[in-house]
């Protein structure tokens, strides 16, 4: 039987994100281990995945339905922690507005972090077509989309059977925790985490109802990395005024 080749555009994008895939790995396998923790049948896990399928506020929505918090909370928390994707969405568009609607729309539901940065950082490199711009998207984008599914349903499997006396509860705060530390690497970007956490703590300690003090802690976080990041560049605007005045 004879195999048809997967388009050029699209093995490139394939390999291009193999190295993120490894990081991929534990991530999903830790998702779906906490979602059995959380109380959610398998079933239940998978449809989470599938129909969401965004690590940060997969987890996010994973540890609030285990909280036992309103579903209305779960739906903000997740909808706060993807915003980015809007601009994301407003980058990228341009570079797919030839391709028919239904084409859009699936791009849009496996568009993530590592899918957008190899294929904006591709399309500037390149001058390519419609159809391999798409290619080469759908490459990245469905090979994240497929470790995921998979990683994140061998999770679901395992964490069923894990036995409830060795608790998953450390496994979701050490993920975030992963993500939040390479990702600090300005200081608006410490103000930011340092605000959002003091403030979503602060609501834990005092017994915010709903949990209403995370989205509080990712709002106050957001407004606290603006106002930092605005100073930086004007007290920078300053200082060149100062050193072109001598």
């Amino acid at each position: 039987m004879s195999r048809v080749p997967l388009p050029t555009e699209m093995r490139r994008g394939v390999r291009d994100v193999a190295p993120i895939l490894v990081g991929i790995v534990p991530f999903g396998l830790v998702a779906g281990a906490a979602a059995i923790d959380a109380g959610l049948t398998p079933l239940q896990a998978v449809g989470l995945s599938v129909v969401v399928f965004a690590g940060a506020s997969q987890l996010a929505a994973i540890d609030l339905l285990g909280s036992n918090a309103e579903l209305l909370v779960v739906v903000v928390t997740g909808l706060v922690i993807n915003l980015r994707m809007l601009m994301y969405s407003a980058s990228i568009a341009p570079h797919f507005r030839p391709l028919r609607i239904w084409w859009k729309s699936l791009c849009s539901y496996v568009l993530t972090d590592q899918a957008y940065a190899l294929s904006i950082a591709r399309y500037t490199d390149v001058d390519l077509d419609p159809a391999e711009r798409r290619q080469y998207y759908f490459g990245a984008a469905a090979s994240l989309w497929i470790v995921w599914q998979c990683c994140t349903i061998i999770g679901i499997v395992v964490g069923a059977r894990i036995p409830d006396s060795w608790g998953l509860d450390f496994a979701v705060p050490l993920v975030f925790l992963s993500l939040l530390v390479p990702a600090v690497s300005t200081q608006p970007k410490l103000v930011a985490a340092a605000v959002g956490g003091g403030v979503a703590v602060a609501g834990e300690v005092l017994a915010v109802p709903f949990n209403l003090g995370l989205v509080a802690g990712g709002l106050a976080g957001v407004v606290a990395g603006v106002i930092a990041d605005e100073r930086l560049v004007t007290a920078a605007f300053d200082d060149a005024d100062e050193g072109g005045s001598h």
